[in-house]
């Protein structure tokens, strides 16, 4: 099941802190998604992934990115 976070118009730190909140919630199998329109979130949620041990891709589409968090 894929959950979604959208952060879209929110600055650096809380895509990050919202993306944190729901990763700790998010059960085993689920994909956590997170909409992002600020350029330092692939870079942090890059770090949460590494922080949680958990799988990162990061796509761009038009002016927001799509980083889907796997654990």
């Amino acid at each position: 099941m894929e959950r979604t976070v959208d952060a879209r118009g929110l600055n650096c730190p809380l895509p990050l802190i919202r993306a944190r909140a729901a990763l700790k919630d998010l059960p085993p199998g689920d994909v956590l998604v997170v909409l992002a329109t600020d350029p330092e979130a692939p870079i942090d949620l890059a770090a949460l992934a590494a922080d949680f041990g958990v799988g990162v891709t990061t796509e761009r589409e038009g002016d927001q990115w799509r980083i889907s968090l796997r654990p």
